[in-house]
């Protein structure tokens, strides 16, 4: 297995576990990788998913060019067989953290935009560096990624191939934090440690609604809001939260 999976204290980590080769992505992998984000979307156990590379020197350099690329350039395999490991065909209602560690390319790129909150080591390195094999980032990072940062700054990553530093990433909104690299597996439990605690309901509506309204028409989406707002302040988790506020009390959801 090349996909590493373990649960402790209702955080769920998941490393591509390929040092050797950069965690570049087998065909196996990306099946184990799917399966992976599928457990621990459903195991009640885990409250919040961190994502990152075995080793220091990369997170994931993407697709192994000497197996997954030339199976899909002979249409051996179909690219939507890849969409569960790019989260496209299902969703993860918890917080999902990812900790890049180093090299993030091609499909390792287009795992990390499926994720929600980001940390960088500062030596890390990004790119999208398909344009230059005459193919394209089709998992999912066609879509997302002008979404999430805008026109001008997508264009330059997709169009150019080139490569680009954590600052960089920092600044265009890629990433939400850059860290040195011996501190970055701390600062992402850290992270993950908070939001373990939050109330999983409120987590799971705000990953609903960002998911869900950002293309409605806008009293369309208002409108789904208060339903999706109303489900959150009618919830068990609210009523603990709120009379715990009463009483001058936090509340630990974990």
């Amino acid at each position: 297995m090349s996909i590493a999976y373990d649960v402790e204290a209702g955080i769920a980590r998941i490393s591509f576990d390929r040092p050797a080769k950069l965690n570049a992505m087998t065909l196996a992998m990306y099946d184990e990788l799917g399966r992976a984000f599928k457990t621990a979307a459903e195991d009640d156990r885990v409250r919040v998913v961190i994502l990152t590379g075995a080793g220091e020197r990369a997170f994931c350099v993407g697709a192994d060019l000497k197996e997954s690329i030339p199976a899909l350039a002979r249409n051996d395999i179909d690219i939507s067989a890849w969409d569960a490991a790019h989260l496209k065909s299902f969703n993860i209602d918890k917080p999902v953290i990812c900790a890049i560690n180093g090299l993030c390319m091609g499909a390792g790129f287009e795992i990390m935009l499926a994720t929600d909150l980001r940390i960088a080591s500062s030596t890390a390195v990004f790119s999208l560096p398909e344009v230059s094999l005459g193919i394209v980032p089709a998992g999912g990072t066609l879509v997302r990624l002008v979404r999430q940062i805008g026109f001008a700054a997508a264009m330059e990553v997709l169009m150019t191939g080139e490569r680009f530093s954590s600052d960089h990433m920092l600044r265009v909104g890629v990433l939400n934090q850059v860290v040195a690299p011996e501190h970055l597996s701390q600062t992402a439990t850290d992270l993950a440690e908070r939001l373990v605690r939050l109330s999983p309901t409120a987590l799971k509506v705000i990953k609903q609604a960002v998911r869900e309204l950002s293309d409605l028409p806008l009293q369309a989406a208002f409108s789904r809001e208060a339903v999706l707002g109303q489900l959150a302040f009618t919830s068990a988790d609210a009523k603990r939260g709120l009379a715990a506020f009463a009483e001058g009390k936090k509340v630990d959801y974990f």
